[in-house]
Formats: C-alpha cells, structure tokens, sequence
C-alpha cells in the first residue's frame, strides 16, 4: 500500500525530489542541505514498510568486490590522516624532517589555508566559476540541445522525447519538464551528467540502469540525484568564494592546475562513490540526505592523501568503469 501511494505521487508530482526556495545572490541554492531526503515525506506512508533483513547477505562477487573496494579506500584514507596526526604532533621529531603535503602542513584547526596560484590555475578557477554563474535556461536552443544529447547518451537506440514528456521521469527527473528541476543548480550540473556519460558510459548506464547490487524499492532518481552531487562538490570545495579557502578546496586547486577537467572528472568519481555508500548502507531514498554526507566526508578523506597528485590518483577512481 506504502510503495502504491509513493508511486502515485510521483506520477502526479506531489513528492519534490529537488525543491529548495533559499537562492544566494548569485543564484545558486542555499546548499546547507541537499535536495533529496525529507522532501514530501509522508510519516504515514512508512506503515508496512518492508525494512531490509540483517540476514540478507551479499553472494554476488561484484557486489562483494565493490564492497571491499570501499572499505579499503576509506581505511586507506584513515590511515593517512592518522600518520599525518602522528608527523604534526609536538613532540615527533621525525615531524620535523618529513616533508607533508602544504594543505596538511596547515594543520587540522586552521581553516584558512593561503594559497599561492599560477596563472594557470587562475585562468582555470575562473573558467570553472564563469561556468557556475550560468542557470539552466529551458528557452535557450543551446540548452535544449544539451538535454537532447544527454538523452541520447542514456537512452541511444529510442528517440528523443519531446523537452516535455512523461519519458523524462524514466531518467529520474521529478517530473515530465527536467528544467524545473534545475531551479539553482545551474547549467554545469547538466554539463557533469553529460561529461559521465560520455567518458565514463559503463559507470554511467550501469548507475543510470541501477544494474549493481541489491538495491531499494524506494531508489535514488539518478539525474535528480546528479544535480545534488553537483551541488555538494561546489560547497565542499568551496567553490562559491573568491578563492577556496577549505582543506579540500585548497587541494583541488593544485588537481586542477594539472588537470581543467579536474571538477567533471571529481564528479563522476563522487557520484559512483555515492552509489558505492547507498549500497553498503542498504540504503532507500529517505536516507539520502546521510549517504550524501558520508559521500563527501570520504572524498574529503581521499583528497587529503599524500600521494593523491591527480583525480585519477584518488582510490575511488578505480571504481569507474
């Protein structure tokens, strides 16, 4: 009865997937929280709610291997910060002699972290926030034209439904117009889901398709999903202010002096790191406010490693197919 009354609300557009009314000056959503979660939860649609069994246990070996592969770079990334502790503390004198990376040398209470850029990494810090400040215009030819080819990259043997169909929700758009669903996010958002699909297409349509693991029958919508990776990689790196001041924010400037694609390449990475999290929390779609949090918490953790001098260094990007 839960799943039938979630169902036709969804149809009918009642549970809002992405809606967030507090806009910044600049136009972006306030993103203290993400846009999936609480929204147009009903307490009374929770009755008889099948919650998963304990005993209900992986036998898959892909789903066993995806499980270990997290597991492993979240324990990696712990170790380092330990070591890191160990170096900085007062009394380690082999602190004194080992060089740590500059965004560690700051220590773990500083929050400011000075940041010296080329000309480079300026020429790129500013291409990547001229592409923040652009909204989806659902008017624009050329904005139109990016959602027809994100269709035809998830969906390359149907045609292109009209910008205004019930096809779209099969993507995981809230509704039968995507570009309501954009409200703050922004161009670049749509860009991100473009740029997966085009370079990291298994990954892509493997997440889009849901085809790993055990999954919920409350499950994420992916695109709508997409626009909030968006948006937490733009807080997490600090990406709003003049220069990003945040630990990870800091670290990411030097990935993107070696690399302009640094900020797609991050997304693809955190949206199957997040997809990773949902299943080994056996998640469903009221908890996705949680699995979003611990997403970044562990990207934080990859970033800050030492030996981490490309996107394509951080333990996660070996989860992309």
């Amino acid at each position: 009865m839960a799943t039938r009354t979630l169902r036709r609300r969804l149809h009918h557009g009642d549970v809002d997937w992405g809606r967030n009314e507090h806009m910044d000056e600049s136009g972006l959503d306030d993103i203290n929280e993400p846009l999936l979660g609480k929204y147009g939860y009903d307490e009374d649609s929770s009755e008889g709610y099948d919650h998963r069994s304990q005993e209900d246990i992986w036998d898959d070996k892909k789903k066993e291997q995806l499980h270990w592969t997290y597991l492993f770079s979240n324990l990696i990334a712990q170790w380092a910060q330990w070591l890191a502790n160990i170096l900085l503390s007062s009394g380690s004198i082999i602190g004194r002699f080992l060089p740590l990376p500059s965004i560690i040398q700051n220590g773990q209470g500083n929050k400011n972290y000075p940041i010296c850029l080329s000309p480079l990494q300026e020429e790129r810090l500013r291409n990547l926030r001229q592409r923040l400040e652009v909204p989806f215009d659902g008017s624009r030819v050329e904005h139109q034209d990016a959602l027809k080819q994100l269709w035809m990259f998830a969906y390359p043997n149907r045609e292109i439904p009209p910008l205004k169909s019930e096809l779209w929700k099969e993507m995981g758009w809230q509704g039968f117009d995507p570009s309501t669903d954009f409200r703050g996010g922004g161009f670049i958002s749509l860009e991100n889901l473009i740029f997966f699909a085009n370079n990291y297409p298994d990954s892509f349509q493997m997440l889009l398709h849901k085809q790993e693991g055990e999954r919920a029958e409350w499950e994420y919508p992916f695109a709508v999903a997409g626009i909030n990776i968006s948006f937490m990689l733009i807080q997490m790196l600090d990406l709003q202010s003049g220069i990003p001041a945040s630990k990870a924010g800091a670290r990411f400037l030097e990935l993107l002096g070696e690399d302009d694609k640094a900020f797609d390449n991050l997304y693809c990475v955190a949206f199957r790191m997040m997809d990773a999290q949902w299943l080994a929390k056996r998640a469903s779609y009221m908890e996705f406010n949680e699995v979003l949090n611990s997403t970044r918490t562990q990207l934080e953790r990859e970033l800050a490693l030492e030996d981490v001098t490309s996107i394509k260094d951080l333990p996660a990007y070996n989860m992309l197919n």
